[in-house]
């Protein structure tokens, strides 16, 4: 071939890979169906008219000035959308990292100083950089570890957990501090109950009849943003706050200025931020991966969690860019969403087109929304969450997983969102391990036209008389090394003493660590000292390799192995005829 249809094929395979080549960007918007735009701008609005104001209180928490809670809805909300994969997940201020901050940072600055606020945004920035190394070290993995079960639980326990929060909001009841856990919130409630005030309980009671009728018309009917634009009507003609009515109250105007925090960094303020900074990656990666595993498998999309670290990463680079605090997965903003319709980030790239247009021409009108119809529309959307359905359905077809997800409900519920979740990701991986720990093996027999049956260990059936094929139900490793060695015992000793080959059917078996390498040279020891001949058959590619590496192939020899299992029997059958017998 000459040099130059050389060079014209480089360059056309070249061509081909270029074109091939697709940047990991936008994949939580596209594809995007013409007919479901305007569902998402729908729910994009309702998402800016609730998290506004809900973001207004983790602000609250946190301890940086109200107007940051906005900033957690641009900047890092629009980086997410564009470089995350989950089409549901939304991003911004969360209670729980909300709460670590402040809590970290008392006695280091001042609550709602500059030097404060500066302390946040290196927080983020350090959460960032964690979380784009997790990317780098492909932690993504985690969220493969929260089973459905797992993540049913996990919500409603979040979903009770919020409830219970709003209560005080819902009925005007007086501003609770120190209270630890929803038990001491809800008898401090119920302690308070006669202070309630009459305005704020009505607020809340039509703003729910506004959603639930919304609802029963039709889902699309954007109820919430209805109810939002009608107590700020409402409001600002009755003047709700000479009543008693807690409003949000006014804010500055004007978009975020972008740059660094300014503070003087030395390596040991870095290391009195770092704990509080693990803390928040620990939250961020566990409740985003479950929030956007929990969305994913509701509506059977692939989801790509490595690629969710990086954009979790740079919304919080982002987020210390633009002067505001640590953003998270948001399981009540998902809900948000996808109670409005929603169905990509497109909605949430509409929040932030919106959130714009409030910081720069709204904060007016905001300042007239009061908290108790905030309250009752996250109220809603926390029922929402608690799946009792889902639990109903685990209880009946799975009680065993039932009990794992009601200890998750229960440990998010009552101990918190981020032990909750790491909790969770315990049970998973234990009830994993418990049923890979006892398989289900059988015996095999197999007829004279090739149809495989399976049997109980317990029954002890010989494929043919001094053959017995057993099948091991999973990998083999250090924890079910010992059932297979007293299976394979108690099959040897109660077979007839004619037994001469016992065949291990490795169809299930996609790994052998070293202990149970350890275990099988032990188990062809014994069989070999009765006279008994072992052989495999149905083992993989991989698998073989191993057998090579931990020299079993060596000692049980190649011809030990048998490709099909159907060959097990005429294999066995020709051995007898030419009377060998190992």
């Amino acid at each position: 071939m000459s040099t130059s249809k050389i060079r014209d094929r480089l360059v056309e395979k070249s061509s081909k890979e270029k074109k091939s080549f697709k940047f990991p960007l936008f994949q939580g918007i596209l594809p995007i169906a013409r007919s479901q735009i305007p569902s998402d701008i729908v729910a994009g609005l309702t998402l800016a008219a609730l998290a506004i104001p809900e973001v207004l209180g983790y602000t609250r928490i946190s301890g940086t000035p109200l107007i940051t809670g906005l900033y957690t809805l641009l900047v890092p909300l629009a980086l997410f959308a564009c470089l995350g994969s989950s089409r549901h997940l939304v991003v911004g201020a969360d209670s729980a990292t909300a709460a670590v901050l402040a809590a970290g940072l008392v006695g280091i600055a001042e609550t709602g100083s500059p030097e404060y606020v500066a302390y946040a945004g290196l927080l983020a920035l350090m959460a960032g950089a964690l979380l784009i190394l997790a990317r780098i070290v492909k932690l993504g993995f985690l969220a493969d570890f929260l089973s459905r079960t797992v993540l049913v639980g996990f919500l409603t326990g979040v979903g009770f957990q919020v409830a219970v929060a709003q209560i005080p909001a819902i009925f005007g009841l007086p501003t609770r501090a120190g209270l630890s856990g929803p038990i001491q919130e809800l008898a401090n409630d119920v302690q308070h109950i006669s202070q309630t005030n009459l305005y704020t309980l009505i607020i809340s009671i039509v703003v729910f009849l506004i959603i639930l009728i919304s609802k029963r018309i039709s889902k699309k009917v954007p109820g919430a943003l209805i109810a939002v634009i009608g107590v700020i009507v409402v409001s600002s003609a009755f003047t709700l706050p000479s009543h008693g009515v807690s409003v949000v109250g006014t804010l500055p105007s004007g978009l975020p200025v972008i740059g660094l925090p300014r503070i003087n960094l030395s390596l040991s303020l870095i290391e009195g931020l770092l704990p509080i900074a693990v803390s928040m990656f620990v939250i961020i990666l566990a409740q985003s991966a479950a929030t956007s595993q929990a969305y994913a498998t509701r509506y059977s999309e692939r989801l790509d969690e490595n690629l969710d670290l990086v954009g979790l990463g740079v919304a919080n680079l982002g987020a210390a860019l633009s002067g505001t605090f640590v953003v998270n997965g948001s399981p009540t903003k998902t809900q948000m969403v996808d109670s409005a319709g929603g169905s990509s980030q497109l909605a949430q790239l509409t929040t932030v087109a919106m959130v714009v247009a409030v910081l720069l021409f709204l904060t007016g009108p905001l300042a007239y929304m009061p908290t108790a119809a905030l309250a009752a529309i996250v109220f809603v959307i926390a029922r929402e969450l608690v799946d009792i359905k889902g639990m109903r359905a685990i209880f009946k077809q799975r009680p065993s997983e039932f009990w794992v997800a009601l200890i998750t409900a229960g440990t998010v519920f009552f101990v918190g969102v981020e032990v909750g979740i790491l909790f969770a990701i315990f049970l998973s991986i234990l009830d994993h391990t418990r049923r890979g720990y006892r398989p289900r093996n059988m015996v095999l027999s197999i007829d004279e036209t090739g149809n495989v049956r399976q049997f109980p260990v317990a029954r002890g059936v010989q494929c043919e008389p001094g053959l017995i094929i057993y099948h091991f139900n999973h990998s083999m490793y250090y924890a079910n090394s010992g059932l297979f060695s007293q299976e394979v015992i108690d099959l040897v000793n109660g077979a007839d003493p004619s037994l001469s080959w016992f065949c291990l059917d490795a169809t299930s078996i996609d790994d052998i660590d070293f202990s149970a390498a350890a275990t099988l040279r032990e188990t062809y020891n014994s069989l070999k000292q009765r006279g008994i001949r072992f052989v495999f058959t149905e083992v993989e590619d991989n698998v073989r390799g191993e057998l090579d590496r931990y020299g079993i192939t060596g000692l049980i020899g190649k011809d030990a192995f048998i490709n099909r299992i159907n060959d097990v029997k005429s294999s066995y059958k020709r051995q007898l005829a030419v009377g060998v017998k190992e």
